[in-house]
């Protein structure tokens, strides 16, 4: 089969070829997914989990991308819950080979269904974002119908499923960024924007019961200042140095989960969640395509089948 290789751990992306690699093994608990769509994420080959395996020993070349949709091929033994032929879509581990090939093998809970109606193209860049955000409101952030949010990046690919997720359940919500994402944060469904190149954007905020934080650096320390009693603070750029006097501050990274997906999949299928996609591109041009992703707007998704 053709997939996308890393071979030099010290010059990604400069070497990413497409060439013919083996078939995947799936073992117990997995499937073979053969892909439709797939995405990747901006410098994940310059990520540790990346360049070893789950015991942390080296391997190299590595096939790069998270994100997935597509068909079930092969039921590794002692798999349940997913048949030949199913349509799925997934985030698949870190210390694995990923996405951006024709086959991928990935952990059967790490799938959930894809309904027919969903086009597996767009689908394929819910899941990295999507996921995020889900478990950065909802599982972490314990945001309520009723109270407010601040989003910092809401114009980025999470900041911008972020804002849509809780718009949906009935939070009110603040989106922040550069002026030249005011419209689309709007448009998503944000009650205000804030913009982050004023100097003193926290006047324009208030106090909040959630900031969930996707930019980093002194705006994540300014941050704390802005949340009310009992609040939280959510950050996936960094650990949060500075801590509110009277809440929770953390940082996570993303995991996948069967559950969350299919919750962030169902409100995509009802048009209340949509990703922004900046571009489509075959098999062969992702090489080029991960070269030149870095700050254009939209995920770039690889149609493969």
């Amino acid at each position: 089969m053709r997939a996308v290789r890393a071979h030099d751990r010290d010059a990604p992306p400069d070497d990413l070829v497409v060439e013919e690699v083996p078939y995947p093994y799936a073992g117990e608990g997995d499937v073979v997914v053969k892909v439709r769509a797939a995405c990747f994420t901006p410098g994940e080959l310059t990520w540790p989990g990346s360049w070893v395996d789950r015991a942390g020993r080296p391997r190299s070349p590595v096939v790069p991308g998270h994100e997935v949709s597509g068909e079930v091929a092969e039921v590794a033994l002692g798999t349940t819950g997913l048949s030949v032929g199913q349509r799925v879509i997934g985030l698949t581990d870190w210390n694995r080979d990923g996405t951006l090939a024709e086959y991928v093998a990935v952990e059967a809970r790490n799938l959930t269904p894809l309904p027919a109606d969903v086009d597996p193209v767009r689908a394929a860049a819910l899941p990295m974002p999507g996921l995020t955000a889900w478990q950065g409101l909802f599982t972490h952030g314990r945001l309520e119908t009723g109270q407010s949010v601040l989003v910092h990046g809401a114009g980025g690919g999470v900041g911008m499923a972020a804002t849509q997720l809780a718009r949906d359940a009935g939070a009110r919500v603040l989106g922040s960024g550069r002026a030249k994402s005011r419209d689309l944060v709007l448009e998503l469904g944000a009650e205000e924007f804030v913009d982050l190149e004023q100097p003193a954007w926290e006047e324009a905020v208030g106090l909040v019961d959630l900031v969930f934080d996707a930019v980093g650096g002194t705006v994540l320390d300014r941050s704390a200042a802005v949340l009310r009693a009992g609040g939280a603070l959510i950050s996936i750029s960094r650990p949060p140095t500075v801590r509110p006097e009277d809440g929770r501050a953390m940082y996570f990274i993303v995991e996948p989960d069967r559950d969350d997906l299919a919750q962030v999949v169902d409100r995509h299928r009802q048009g209340r969640l949509r990703p922004l996609v900046g571009s489509v591109r075959p098999l062969a041009e992702a090489p080029d395509a991960i070269r030149t992703k870095s700050g254009t707007a939209g995920k770039t998704v690889v149609a493969v089948a």
